[in-house]
């Protein structure tokens, strides 16, 4: 069977005895630390061994992250336990009603239009945007303290409030030493009272994505991050378990496709969302959309794969649960998923994220696989 990000929590929820589904089996302990690295793709673990021979060791499972392999869907899916066509953070960026007409949502950086457009976190709150209890408000209803080791400016982001949703002890850390001494700080107190601690690191992404995911920048971060993980796990008392993720891999993109340079791709279409390695496309006219559908598919044969979002909801790819009105609506009218090492940019709209290098949210393994690095 393979198991996903949405397996984790669940099953972290049951080694501290509550009825919760455990597909991953994992021993009970006082203390639980769940460290999401960023970018960590299992392939490209499978690929350098010599590099991160401790997190190789430590290597107990590899997951699926869920369509699309995107942060913003990922740790959704993470924290809720729950697929993304039941949480509805359908991908990096998505259709949402406005007052005057549909409007394009970052679900990442929590704004509208753009990752650097006006803030939503005022007019699309995100406890409205997703109100479903997390796991995470499971285990503090079970009287387990959550604490968060991550950069300050999450606790306060958006998709930190949309997914997470709990209140928790909050240890800043944005680089290795910092998230090292806040997981240390959370395993660290006498008596048996249990603590859940969520930690981030997000430098394997940021260097994958500038430079490439197998890049000498990038494999000099994982070479850093496997020796922070032998420290950490030298260091760690027996009464806290440490458990090691990734919220999706990465490829190098060889093949770019600008979508703004085609005039034809975009008649009869409102707007574009998604990334380069997923988009969905939101047309004028519903009977505009067996056309719109025809010229994507012909100008993009060989590259994307273009699909109605009618046949990627009957093949499940959001999930196996059918999404509420509200969450359909958010997915394209067509959805255009890159094959091989394509990117469909949009260096007009999108200028930074098309000068990347890295990029992921498809369906190949590089993209989907996610080690399970636990410590006991």
């Amino acid at each position: 069977m393979q198991y996903t990000l949405a397996d984790i929590l669940p099953s972290v929820a049951a080694s501290f005895g509550l009825n919760s589904p455990g597909p991953l089996g994992l021993v009970p302990n006082r203390d639980v630390v769940l460290l999401l690295i960023d970018g960590l793709g299992a392939e490209l673990l499978a690929r350098h061994p010599d590099i991160a021979p401790t997190l190789t060791a430590h290597r107990t499972a590899t997951l699926t992250a869920g369509f699309p392999a995107t942060t913003a869907t990922s740790l959704t899916s993470l924290a809720l336990g729950a697929p993304c066509a039941t949480h509805g953070i359908i991908g990096y960026s998505f259709a949402v009603p406005g007052p005057g007409g549909a409007r394009l949502f970052n679900s990442l950086r929590w704004r509208f239009d753009s990752a650097t457009g006006d803030d939503a976190r005022e007019a699309y709150p995100p406890e409205s945007a997703q109100p479903a209890t997390s796991r995470l408000q499971d285990l503090a209803a079970h009287r387990v303290e959550v604490h968060y080791v991550v950069p300050e400016y999450q606790i306060r982001s958006g998709l930190t409030r949309a997914a997470f949703r709990a209140p928790g002890i909050l240890h800043p850390a944005a680089v290795l030493d910092e998230v090292r001494a806040g997981i240390l700080e959370v395993a660290d107190h006498p008596g048996g009272a249990s603590r859940f601690a969520y930690a981030y690191f997000p430098g394997l992404d940021s260097t994958g994505h500038l430079h490439g995911p197998e890049s000498p920048e990038a494999l000099a971060v994982l070479r850093d991050i496997d020796a922070f993980a032998a420290e950490l796990l030298d260091e760690l008392p027996a009464t806290c378990t440490l458990l090691i993720t990734g919220d999706h891999g990465m490829i190098h993109a060889d093949k770019v496709i600008d979508l703004d340079a085609n005039e034809r791709l975009h008649r009869e279409v409102r707007l574009i969302g998604g990334e380069a390695r997923v988009r969905h496309v939101y047309v004028e006219r519903a009977a505009a959309a067996a056309d719109t559908l025809a010229t994507w598919r012909d100008l993009l044969r060989g590259h994307a794969h273009v699909v109605t979002r009618e046949q990627a909801l009957d093949e499940h790819w959001f999930g196996p649960t059918p999404p509420t009105p509200v969450i359909a609506n958010r997915i394209g009218d067509l959805l255009a998923v890159a094959e091989g090492r394509t990117v469909l940019v949009r260096a007009e709209h999108e200028p930074l994220e098309s000068a990347m290098t890295g990029h992921h949210g498809a369906r190949t393994p590089d993209e989907q696989l996610v080690p399970l690095i636990v410590s006991r």
